[in-house]
């Protein structure tokens, strides 16, 4: 029988970490006893192997998830105690934020200082300054905020122009869900997904990344500390193609909710379409602008852009990758970003002044490094970065590319790694043209000090969320999605309620006699 948890060392120390499946409040083994490698990308070395979900498995996970559903959890169980327990589990993560964070630097790349709480969401002077929750402080943050929605999820009465009769509508958990999560914030995505769902009274088959599963897994041991029955939440590791394609086509899984890639989405869209028509949302891609008119700060505006294309080494759905400067002030703003670009320190991790560890994997490090070698091909000028840093692990160097053109790949096509393309526009108008001219519209942002100019701008730009001088920060209580190419639905806010309940409308006679044959 395979192994189901190993004991990693980490600076805090020794940690004992699952690498079973978890059904059922129980770590256990694949049934045909399946596994995968996670690799530390830091090093480029197995971390551990994981039991590795197949059809089976996915088919007990969801079976569990049904039961609960119809017995402990749903309509089963109060909004008032799902938030009990769901702010629980806030408190236990709170208290685990360190080992999260170094479990999270060490499957995935992200330096500990980002990943746990209470850090720095912005820049002062070129520095992180302290005052804002990243992707652990942020998590706790998400799940308290769904935690004090659970007993206000509500419907409406509705006058029916009746005097006997009257309609009412009730807002039910949508059933069992089946969730996806990404590499590039394995712990917020869980948090993103799993919060509201609890809350509205769903239950939960989550997916992680085979890439980054071992913090989704730490998670779990919360899960059954924190009280919830067996069932409600299952966390399934396993290959997209196998756990998540049978997932997704699952009969019994009343909705989907996915973040990752466009073709990866349009391949669930049809999953669901083919299976039993269940519930899809999806966050994709992004190809984001930042526009910097003249009349900006562009000091600010270059710390902004900075940590638009910087921030967890680029790979994020909305990396601000296409920075169109107003000519006016280009060779001023270039000098500053310049300057800012090397700055960043890139390296180990667990070292405090890291802010860009390497990418997660060996087929994005390549894939990122393609990229720039195409750009280079096709006559774009490097002009900071351009290649690997160092000689072992995935790191790549912040690279700024100019002399730009909308035909070329590290224009059009998502690159998620820090690699930035800077164009220029003259006119307002074709700044809006160029910040358009994609397929995606998850994010945007534009640089102004003329209000004016960023009241037109922010309604010309086609996109989800937009960002007025500021880049990359999300609000819990503020939805999140995107337009075109770029996802279905929305996540975050109350918004995001609406993603795991179906509305019941109730006709209700109570006065009025039907009178047989119909006069």
């Amino acid at each position: 029988m395979s192994k189901v948890s190993t004991t990693l060392a980490l600076p805090t120390g020794q940690v004992a970490v699952p690498t079973g499946l978890f059904i059922n409040n129980e770590f256990v083994p694949a049934v045909g006893g399946e596994t995968f490698q996670t690799v530390n990308p830091s090093t480029e070395e197995v971390i551990c192997a994981v039991s590795s979900a197949q059809v089976a498995d996915i088919d007990l996970a969801v079976a569990a998830a049904r039961k609960a559903f119809k017995t402990t959890w749903g309509k089963n169980c109060p909004g008032t105690e799902r938030g009990k327990l769901i702010y629980k589990l806030a408190d236990l993560m709170e208290r685990d934020a360190q080992v999260l964070a170094e479990l999270e630097a060490l499957d995935n790349g992200k330096p500990v200082k980002i990943a746990r709480c209470a850090l720095a969401h912005c820049f002062c002077a070129g520095k992180l300054r302290e005052g804002r929750d990243f992707d652990i402080g942020d998590s706790v943050a998400c799940l308290r905020y769904y935690a004090g929605w659970a007993d206000k999820i509500h419907g409406q009465t509705i006058e029916t122009n009746d005097l006997q009769k009257l309609a009412y509508t009730k807002h039910e958990p949508i059933g069992v869900c089946g969730q996806i999560i990404p590499w590039n914030y394995p712990i917020q995505m869980w948090a993103w997904k799993v919060a509201p769902a609890l809350a509205c009274g769903c239950t939960i088959v989550m997916k992680p990344s085979e890439l980054t599963p071992l913090t989704a897994l730490k998670l779990c041991e919360l899960i059954v500390e924190a009280g919830f029955p067996p069932g409600v939440i299952n966390c399934t590791p396993g290959l997209g193609s196998v756990a998540g394609h049978a997932l997704s086509y699952h009969l019994d899984v009343d909705k989907v909710a996915f973040t990752g890639s466009t073709v990866t989405g349009r391949k669930i869209m049809e999953a669901a379409a083919r299976s039993n028509l269940k519930k899809v949302t999806l966050e994709l891609g992004g190809k984001s602008p930042n526009l910097v008119f003249e009349s900006a700060d562009l000091d600010q505006a270059a710390n902004w852009c900075l940590l638009g294309i910087t921030y967890n080494m680029g790979q994020d759905c909305t990396a601000g990758s296409r920075v169109y400067v107003q000519d006016t002030i280009y060779d001023k703003f270039l000098q500053l970003l310049v300057k800012k670009f090397d700055q960043v320190k890139v390296g180990n991790p667990y070292d405090e002044k890291t802010f860009n560890g390497p990418l997660v994997s060996k087929g994005q490090f390549e894939k990122v490094l393609g990229f720039i070698e195409e750009g280079k091909k096709a006559g774009a000028k490097v002009i900071t970065g351009g290649g690997r840093e160092g000689t072992k692990g995935y790191f790549v160097k912040p690279t700024i590319f100019a002399n730009i053109s909308p035909n070329m790949r590290i224009v059009k096509e998502e690159i998620f790694g820090p690699v930035l393309s800077l164009g220029v526009f003259k006119t307002e108008a074709e700044a809006i043209a160029l910040a358009n001219a994609t397929t995606y519209g998850l994010g945007a942002g534009l640089h102004s000090n003329d209000a004016k100019q960023c009241m037109r701008v922010s309604g010309a730009l086609e996109a989800g969320t937009v960002w007025v001088n500021q880049y990359n920060l999300l609000n819990n209580n503020v939805p999140f999605g995107g337009f075109k190419q770029s996802g279905i639905g929305r996540e975050l806010g109350q918004y995001a309620l609406d993603n795991y309940t179906s509305v019941k409308a109730v006709h209700f006679n109570y006065g009025e006699e039907l009178e047989w044959p119909p006069v």
